[in-house]
């Protein structure tokens, strides 16, 4: 026996013989690791689509950024030399088109995808539990409860905030985003055919600019809280969050039922 492990009462703390796959793995954490379980969640149009996205708001948001509030002087270079605007205008509209045609993509993921796709386009109002949860939710988010509960998919309160946020929230500002361009794009054009109607609805495009600019804000707003949520949640929840966004798999830190 090694001089190291002689006088050790408790046998279970040294690695075993035939840890070789696990590093320097105990009796105790080979227990561990076949009691923790792992649910494949989302499929790869999902998590394609959610970076994605991702990628798209944050492109949008500082581009419409400059859009409403250019630079107060643009020295880049001679004004017949430089197209920084444009290129700004241009990158805002590519983004809104990428946006536009994910979102679509991921309307027919919610169809044909399993049942977790389809989380994002309901909100189930009519169950009583689900309410329960909802309220369990912000106590543990307010730290008023000790521990939180285990969910596969989206808990209830993440569910109501991506449904509003990001579903209803992505239907705005593609609305009001495609009516402001339908404006440039002239009259007769497709999107002035699509969208234009929104400029009469709701008075003119000043409105319209507006509202599109305070839909942004609430969309960055919900992206800050979504971060620090999803790291929250990964440290001191019993399920993983970051990462089962990026391998599909929800993988549990204990093996109780609830």
């Amino acid at each position: 026996m090694p001089e190291d492990t002689i006088h050790r009462p408790n046998m279970d703390v040294n690695p075993l013989p035939t840890a070789q796959l696990t590093g320097d793995a105990t009796a105790e954490d080979i227990d561990s690791i076949r009691r923790r379980t792992s649910v494949f969640v989302y499929e790869w149009p999902v998590r394609l689509w959610h970076w994605g996205n991702a990628l798209c708001i944050v492109v949008l948001c500082i581009t419409g950024w400059f859009i409403a509030s250019p630079l107060p002087t643009m020295t880049f270079a001679e004004a017949t030399h430089q197209f920084v605007m444009g290129y700004i205008r241009f990158a805002h509209f590519a983004a809104g088109q990428l946006m536009t045609v994910g979102f679509f993509a991921r309307i027919y993921v919610a169809i044909t995808g399993n049942h977790h796709a389809k989380q994002l386009f309901y909100v189930p109002f009519w169950n009583k539990h689900w309410w329960a949860e909802i309220m369990f939710e912000i106590r543990w988010y307010l730290f008023m409860e000790k521990e939180p509960k285990k969910y596969v998919g989206h808990n209830p309160l993440a569910q109501v905030a991506m449904f509003f946020f990001i579903t209803l929230g992505t239907v705005f500002m593609l609305a009001t985003g495609w009516a402001l361009y339908a404006e440039g794009a002239g009259q007769g054009s497709l999107p002035d055919l699509v969208m234009g109607w929104l400029i009469a609805l709701v008075g003119n495009t000043q409105i319209l600019h507006s509202l599109h600019h305070i839909g942004m804000w609430f969309i960055v707003i919900f992206v800050i809280i979504h971060i620090y949520v999803a790291i929250r949640e990964d440290i001191m929840s019993r399920q993983s969050m970051v990462s089962t966004m990026i391998s599909g798999h929800r993988t549990f830190k204990d093996d109780r039922a609830d």
